[in-house]
């Protein structure tokens, strides 16, 4: 474990400096990020006018759902799509065989490789809108904790998802779209779940596990999450990982060299 945590730290070194060549990147990520949050707001709050709550939250308890997603796509725009996107390159380059061969995990390698810092302008916007949210409703320590460690389960099932999909590039090479696809996943989060009807709470919860990325760890940090959910969350987390990596290892028997 102590030989794995300095080379993530040589890996990331490397990736931040190689990035910091385009310092003006910052800028624009800061502006992104204030400017999408800013129409995430705005939109957020069309559903609260005249008086309306949808699915019964307060404006505070929407904020935390907004939060948490925006801290999962800064995430996933930081570590998860940079390093997805790496991973389909290899498949099509040929390079996928260097890696493989290299005394270190391939999947460990391929998921924690890039880092690109610019995400985390939107981390810190999640982060600042959770705390609000949480000053507002008085949020305890103890929930505060809880649903921190609930986040961190809603970002496991986000790589695990992400991370099945670029593993399809082994059969189909030209799959470009898989961070497309998983923003639009993610987006999906934004909203409280129980303001979506029925049919669609029923999808996002029991097919794509939207609600665990998102809702579940906002409830929990606002201390309203049932036992049951929280177990449900630990239990999705574990499952969608330990399919990912069961997946990797299936796909890699098809997966033929470049020098094949």
């Amino acid at each position: 474990m102590r030989r794995y945590g300095k080379t993530l730290c040589r890996f990331w070194g490397v990736s931040v400096a190689a990035e910091m060549e385009y310092r003006a990147n910052f800028v624009i990520s800061c502006l992104t990020t204030v400017l999408t949050l800013g129409g995430a707001l705005f939109t957020v709050g069309l559903l609260f006018q005249n008086g309306h709550t949808p699915g019964g939250y307060s404006w505070p308890a929407a904020l935390t759902v907004l939060g948490v997603y925006t801290l999962l796509d800064g995430l996933q725009q930081t570590l998860l799509a940079p390093n997805r996107a790496a991973l389909t390159e290899h498949v099509r380059s040929g390079t996928l065989d260097f890696v493989l061969l290299k005394p270190m995990h391939a999947q460990f390698w391929l998921s924690l490789r890039r880092f690109s810092p610019w995400g985390l302008t939107d981390v810190a916007g999640g982060l600042a809108l959770v705390a609000y949210a949480g000053w507002c409703l008085g949020v305890s320590p103890r929930a505060a904790l809880t649903g921190g460690v609930a986040v961190l389960l809603g970002g496991v099932i986000l790589y695990a998802v992400g991370f099945l999909l670029a593993t399809l590039t082994i059969w189909f090479v030209k799959l470009y779209n898989i961070t497309i696809a998983m923003s639009a996943l993610l987006e999906a989060g934004r909203y409280p779940i129980q303001a979506y009807p029925a049919v669609y709470r029923a999808f996002f919860t029991a097919v794509l596990p939207v609600a665990f990325m998102t809702s579940v760890p906002a409830a929990a940090l606002r201390g309203e999450a049932g036992v049951w959910w929280l177990v449900g969350l630990a239990a999705v987390s574990g499952a969608t990982f330990g399919a990912s990596c069961l997946f990797w290892r299936f796909a890699l028997r098809f997966y033929t060299s470049a020098s094949s």
